[in-house]
């Protein structure tokens, strides 16, 4: 007699998570110290050179965390989430040609995997923004102790893309939090699942490869 599947699949394994919150953990507090760095107006707030250390040091954080956490943890996890946001199929164009309204909506244009299209897209950009702000970080870091590293480039392009990722960040945010249809995701970063029902929705692909998965056990 079949058994009716669970209402909740899970998505993401602890290591997922806990690599996820480190994310918005340091850049909460990278971006704080940022703005105070970058608007005299905010230096009640704490001194420059209290700021500046709290910044460089919640930057380091990141970076030592999320090394320790992807190697001690679930590395097959890890691995597999990093396949799985490297390449557009046709159905995550299809899906991206479908536009915002279509995507947004009750139920995705396209069939989609465990990340759609535009999950994909953020985690590329958002990862191409933090080496860029990494590398542009040290440069303004080091370039105070030794001037031959002092580049002009270094201050506006950090703030360029300190400006990029904010942005970015916020749509995130409204799409996990605010949107109607979408911030049914957002049980799947704490709690490690998420409703079957909004899953068969915006990511069929992946549900139909979980149950096939489940069915093989």
């Amino acid at each position: 007699m079949p058994t009716t599947p669970p209402t909740r699949i899970a998505r993401f394994t602890l290591t997922e998570r806990v690599l996820h919150w480190e994310v918005v953990v340091a850049f909460a507090v990278m971006l704080a110290t940022g703005l105070i760095l970058y608007f005299p107006s905010l230096s009640g707030l704490m001194s420059r050179p209290a700021a500046k250390g709290v910044h460089l040091w919640a930057a380091i954080a990141l970076g030592v965390g999320f090394t320790l956490v992807a190697v001690l943890g679930n590395r097959r996890a890890v691995l597999r989430s990093a396949r799985e946001v490297q390449y557009l199929d046709a159905d995550d164009m299809a899906w991206l040609k479908a536009g915002p309204a279509a995507q947004m909506g009750r139920v995705s244009p396209a069939p989609q995997g465990r990340f759609n299209a535009g999950q994909k897209l953020n985690t590329a950009m958002l990862s191409g923004g933090m080496v860029l702000m990494y590398v542009t970080g040290f440069l303004l870091w080091y370039g105070e102790r030794h001037t031959e590293w002092r580049f002009e480039g270094s201050v506006p392009v950090h703030d360029l893309f300190t400006l990029f990722l904010v942005l970015l960040v916020t749509g995130h945010v409204y799409l996990a939090v605010i949107h109607p249809h979408t911030r049914a995701a957002m049980r799947g970063m704490v709690t490690g699942e998420v409703d079957r029902e909004f899953a068969e929705h915006h990511h069929a692909t992946w549900v139909a490869q979980h149950d096939a998965e489940e069915a093989r056990r």
